[in-house]
């Protein structure tokens, strides 16, 4: 009895929560301030962005990757344990949010009180207030000359329907108001409940490769308790393994003999293989046969899907080696075996957005040493054949679109944009948004100087360059955010490029029909700016099927043949250029043009 309700008492001093906010809110830099107010950092280990331990994180100034970390604060008397979950903010990274929000019972919600609150900060609260999280909400940058507290507080009472005096000013900065957060944090946030009587149940949401001591496992322990050398299993997968070693996510990882309900903390087996963990699975002892896995965790949606390959075909065993390693700290990243008739053997990938793929590009570029070629980015789109009208195909690639004369009809991806921007942008924004075949559903001035746009239009025309456009006509104003709504029926074709009269299937791109030609025509232009000159004349084609819609022609790299042929009859050219002739012609049937890496990503700088 004693020892329970010492349990009980640790457990009631324990606090699990994260912070979610727009990009460049100040996330990190909070991340930082509570860190060094807790005496969890010494003077030596003190830097900016210091929870964003990626070379990539540093030089962006994002954040990537979720990052757990437990701090302890002195109390009333008492010392709580602070487990945090710093979060990215931007829309390609919600996964990491969510998951991050299943491991805690509260978030502190961070605003700008320069820039007020954006479309990412609204997507991130209903994420957490749908997983019944304790919301604190904090008015960050209050040091800045153009910030305005008092209209920013207004409108998060609105948005929140709490009281002003519940907002915390603070500066990340300056460290202002730090010493109210953490208090607030203990006061408001609900201690986690869970049962340690109860057998072992734990959340998985994050594991990350160690090349020495194999797969490490983030886990929050729901019920019961986990202790070194233990027999556990992961429930997914129905495996069993030795606890060789657990501990708790401090700066630098802590070593405990044993961690309980409520705790947040990694785990070590010696697992070498990255198929046998996965993340939102549920850790359990290896003697409990009536283990259930922890319901609610989302399944990730990859948005955009595009091809990898290995510059040098050797190398594929070693590129999905990489990816699996990679997988393990990304699990948002979706991948699967295919081939290519111009690249290959690689992998069509699924990624949450165009920023997500670019990272992961980077990424095996850094960390695994792999140099790959990125194919055209598309959606995922469903198509219905004459044969079968009620069988829906998954078309992830190009190439699986059925022939013309056998399609019945093709539904693609639409989604619901929610835009953020000050009153004298609409305008501009609008144009956009009807050019990319958006259709204006609301119209909410939040403020008398800011409009909510809400549009439904389809996911393939934001997957490009939507985006760095919206920034640009909004002067760097506007915020964006988006959700899925679902299929819906469209006029769309298959656009393949031929090199030379033979198609390269790596650049081919499905495009809405009112489109095709002009995307087209300029991917045709854009490639023979690209492509370097032969020897011989290289025709550069774009096609609808059957039906070439463009076309351009790569001049042959020519030298004066003729020059040697100085006096004497004129036929005696004539017999030499006849010649020329046949053996560029032959040489053209037989040779082979090498296409650059920067001409598979020419279609998503079409506008440039």
């Amino acid at each position: 009895a004693y020892f329970c309700s010492l349990l009980f008492s640790y457990m009631n001093h324990i606090r699990n929560f994260c912070i979610i906010a727009h990009i460049d809110h100040g996330k990190s830099t909070l991340a930082d301030r509570l860190l060094e107010h807790t005496g969890s950092v010494s003077e030596r280990e003190k830097q900016d962005q210091l929870l964003d331990n990626m070379d990539l994180e540093r030089e962006r100034g994002i954040t990537i990757k979720s990052h757990a970390v437990q701090m302890v604060f002195p109390y009333n008397g008492s010392d709580f344990v602070l487990n945090l979950i710093d979060t990215p903010g931007h829309v390609d990274f919600s996964y990491e949010v969510s998951r991050s929000i299943a491991a805690c019972e509260g978030a502190l919600l961070v605003v700008d009180a320069a820039q007020n609150i954006q479309a990412q900060t609204i997507s991130n609260l209903y994420l957490a207030l749908d997983n019944g999280l304790e919301i604190i909400p904090v008015l960050n940058k209050i040091d800045l000359p153009s910030a305005s507290p008092q209209e920013v507080t207004d409108d998060i009472v609105d948005l929140l329907g709490c009281q002003a005096a519940d907002v915390i000013p603070a500066s990340a900065k300056t460290g202002e108001g730090v010493e109210k957060i953490l208090q607030a944090i203990v006061d408001k946030i609900p201690f986690p409940s869970g049962d340690k009587k109860k057998p072992l149940q734990a959340l998985v949401f994050d594991s990350v490769y160690n090349p020495f001591r194999g797969i490490e496992t983030y886990f929050r322990i729901i019920n019961g308790s986990i202790k070194k050398h233990q027999k556990i299993k992961f429930v997914a997968t129905n495996k069993a393994y030795t606890a060789d070693e657990v501990g708790t996510l401090n700066l630098k990882q802590t070593q405990k003999p044993e961690i309980f309900a409520g705790d947040v903390g990694y785990l070590i087996t010696g697992i070498k293989d990255a198929k046998e963990v996965k993340v939102g699975d549920t850790i359990a002892d290896a003697h409990d046969t009536t283990a259930i896995a922890i319901e609610g965790f989302e399944d990730v949606k990859p948005m955009v899907f595009a091809g990898i390959y290995p510059v040098d075909t050797e190398d594929y065993e070693e590129l999905r080696s990489a990816m699996e390693k990679l997988q393990l700290n990304d699990a948002s990243l979706v991948f699967v075996p295919e081939s290519s008739a111009a690249l290959g053997f690689g992998f069509r990938c699924g990624f949450l957005g165009m920023l997500h793929m670019e990272i992961v590009q980077e990424r095996l570029e850094r960390e695994f040493g792999m140099t790959v070629i990125t194919t055209v980015p598309n959606v995922s789109y469903a198509a219905f054949t004459k044969k079968n009208p009620e069988k829906r195909l998954l078309v992830n690639n190009p190439s699986d679109l059925p022939e013309p004369s056998k399609l019945d009809k093709v539904e693609e991806p639409y989604i619901t944009a929610s835009i953020i921007t000050k009153a004298d942008f609409v305008g501009n924004v609008m144009s956009l948004c009807i050019e990319k075949r958006g259709i204006v559903k609301n119209q909410t001035y939040l403020t008398t100087s800011r409009v909510e746009l809400v549009f439904e239009m389809p996911l393939a025309e934001i997957v490009f360059d939507f985006y760095d456009r919206l920034k640009t006509v909004s002067k760097g104003y506007a915020s964006f955010d988006y959700s899925p709504i679902g299929m819906r029926p469209s006029k769309l074709v298959r656009v393949d490029i031929l090199l030379n009269s033979r198609p390269v299937d790596a650049l081919s791109a499905l495009l809405h029909a009112d489109s095709a030609y002009s995307v087209g025509k300029k991917m045709c232009e854009k490639l023979k700016e690209l492509i370097p000159r032969q020897q011989f004349d290289v025709p550069i084609q774009a096609a609808i099927s059957a039906k070439i819609i463009a076309r351009e022609t790569i001049k042959a790299l020519r030298k004066d043949v003729t020059a040697k042929c100085y006096g004497g009859d004129i036929t005696r050219k004539r017999k030499l250029l006849e010649k020329q002739k046949k053996g560029k012609k032959r040489m053209r049937q037989v040779g082979n043009v090498e296409i650059p890496q920067e001409a598979f990503m020419a279609v998503l700088k079409l506008n440039d």
